[in-house]
């Protein structure tokens, strides 16, 4: 098993069988810059231990409590530099993803976390452009600003409109954000709620313009699963009183909700 010195690793969360595993580990193995990767998964199986074992990769098992956040925190915990980034076993990365994190996050001085723009897999199509995508797109436009980048304000009112970052596409800087990193008690706003904390810290949130993830929508993903769950608009509801009054919330909770349906099937 091969480490790399980049201080830098993908953590990719596996379960079940998902046919599109080796894909993103192929992926993650052709980076320009080559990095430490390993799997993590609570559901260890045949495969999943074939796949490890086929790539020479470490393969942590979560014995542990489960959920999205138990299993993300047991990967993120399980790497050993200070970035991290936590790739979900059906997405994909581009070759540069690595080279462009490293030459981004050297422009500041306090980095928190680091993410791209991403790209949708539909069908084995790759989708650039849809209303969901280019609504996040003008969200995030404030974070092209390299100057923007530390201003708490700014990252606020973005996320106050809803969740326009790309979940599989951040990596986290460790040494300054908190632990845990995810909250227990969310389903489906868990990132957004991270997201939420971070951006009350000093530190940057280094946005890259470059589509450099590509997110896959296909029917047993987590995504198309909780799209068609009550539990969303309650967590959605949660989150925009963070940011505004109830009368606000409920306005804004009802043009997200009509957003999310981009990643129906």
């Amino acid at each position: 098993m091969k480490k790399y010195n980049t201080n830098h690793t993908f953590a990719i969360c596996a379960y079940g069988e998902s046919e599109y595993l080796e894909e993103c580990i192929s992926s993650l193995l052709n980076q320009t810059v080559k990095t430490n990767i390993l799997i993590s998964t609570s559901t260890p199986s045949e495969y999943i231990c074939k796949m490890a074992e086929k790539y020479e990769l470490p393969l942590c098992i979560n014995k542990g409590e489960h959920g999205i956040t138990q299993d993300w925190n047991f990967a993120y915990e399980h790497a050993d530099t200070d970035y991290v980034t936590i790739a979900h076993q059906d997405d994909i990365y581009d070759k540069r993803y690595v080279e462009c994190l490293l030459n981004n996050v050297s422009k500041v001085s306090r980095p928190l976390i680091y993410f791209t723009d991403y790209a949708e897999v539909r069908d084995g199509a790759i989708v650039t452009n849809n209303k969901l995508l280019n609504t996040k797109r003008i969200l995030l436009a404030p974070l092209r600003a390299k100057v923007l980048w530390s201003n708490k304000w700014i990252r606020r009112r973005i996320l106050s409109i809803g969740s326009a970052i790309c979940c599989p596409s951040v990596t986290y800087f460790r040494p300054n954000l908190p632990s845990p990193l995810f909250l227990n008690g969310f389903r489906s706003c868990e990132d957004w709620e991270t997201w939420e904390r971070i951006s009350r810290l000093k530190g940057a949130f280094v946005y890259n313009k470059k589509i450099l993830t590509y997110h896959r929508i296909h029917e047993n993903s987590e995504t198309s699963k909780i799209i068609h769950d009550n539990k969303r608009t309650e967590e959605d509801f949660i989150m925009y009183r963070k940011f505004w009054p109830e009368w606000i919330a409920k306005i804004l909770i009802k043009k997200y909700a009509s957003s999310q349906k981009s990643n129906d099937l």
